[in-house]
């Protein structure tokens, strides 16, 4: 990507439907679209699942803050992408009725709100919790700003692959919050839903090429062909299939969890083969909609898992 696709984030306007003078003011529903509340559904979901199955307890007090800290961080880093990317989501179809591009939200408040939000949940995770998840939280809110959005988005296709670790963290802090340490299973987890992202996101790129061509995002789909991206989706979606077997030869998960991830993995396989044969948007669709349900089943099997002791 040139750097010319960069330039216009210092010197942005609102989109013309705000208006000569229009004083944008914030609204509850402009904030919590600033935190992208879908993303920290999910990013919630996955830290709560690794506190879950780590072994030992945390106070239900404490794991409530932990869960709150993780939410906050990820609807932190929600904020700043946000703001930096107001140029170009004000161009694409899939991000311009976001809050900054629509002018619901000042460019600055924003900023300051990501910023102060990522402080809270960070120094609330460190005192309240253990520092080791704090700096984990940390890490995470720092790779997604500054090494995804900042450094990797408008620059190469290889954003989601290498960008995806930021949403790969969630478990492993929700393992941390509670043992205070590491361990192979969490690490298993992040492995996880580092490779399930670029094939998740992919599938949604092959049906929005012509919105990141517009924004000079080097989506994989724009700078190598839709025949590449499918391409590469199979081979993600051939390493993912066994990789959900992980946990269980980590010894962290048993019979139930292992069943269930051999299913999940052969469905989202032939459902990425159906992406390369069929070439077309529909199976894309259903690749991207199925992905969605894969991570969510995944981690609800390892809950089911631990509860049944199987």
């Amino acid at each position: 990507m040139s750097d010319a696709s960069t330039a216009g984030t210092a010197g942005f306007t609102p989109t013309a439907s705000v208006g000569a003078g229009f004083a944008p003011t914030a609204s509850v529903g402009g904030d919590l679209a600033l935190l992208k509340p879908r993303v920290m559904s999910l990013v919630v979901f996955t830290g709560l699942v690794g506190m879950a199955i780590a072994p030992g307890s945390l106070h239900p007090l404490l794991a409530a803050v932990a869960v709150l800290c993780i939410a906050a961080g990820a609807g932190a880093s929600g904020a700043v992408n946000m703001w930096y990317d107001r140029d170009i989501d004000a161009i694409m179809e899939r991000t311009r009725a976001r809050p900054l591009p629509q002018g619901l939200i000042e460019p600055d408040d924003a900023l300051a709100f990501g910023i102060l939000l990522s402080a809270g949940a960070v120094g609330m995770m460190g005192l309240a919790v253990n520092w080791l998840a704090a700096g984990l939280l940390a890490l995470t809110i720092a790779f997604y700003v500054f090494v995804y959005t900042i450094w990797l988005k408008r620059r190469t296709p290889q954003n989601i692959v290498i960008g995806g670790a930021a949403g790969a963290f969630p478990p492993v802090i929700g393992w941390a919050a509670v043992t205070g340490d590491l361990a192979l299973t969490p690490l298993c987890l992040f492995a996880i839903v580092f490779i399930w992202t670029p094939p998740h996101f992919w599938a949604l790129a092959l049906t929005r090429s012509g919105d990141y061509a517009a924004a000079g995002v080097p989506m994989l789909p724009v700078t190598a062909g839709a025949r590449e991206t499918r391409r590469q989706i199979v081979i993600y979606s051939a390493v993912l299939a066994p990789l959900g077997l992980a946990p269980v030869l980590a010894g962290g998960l048993g019979w139930l969890y292992g069943a269930a991830a051999a299913l999940l993995g052969v469905e989202f396989l032939r459902r990425a083969v159906a992406v390369w044969r069929r070439a077309d948007d529909a199976s894309a669709r259903s690749l991207f909609g199925f992905s969605l349900v894969y991570l969510a089943a995944l981690f609800f099997a390892m809950l089911a898992d631990r509860a049944l002791g199987l």
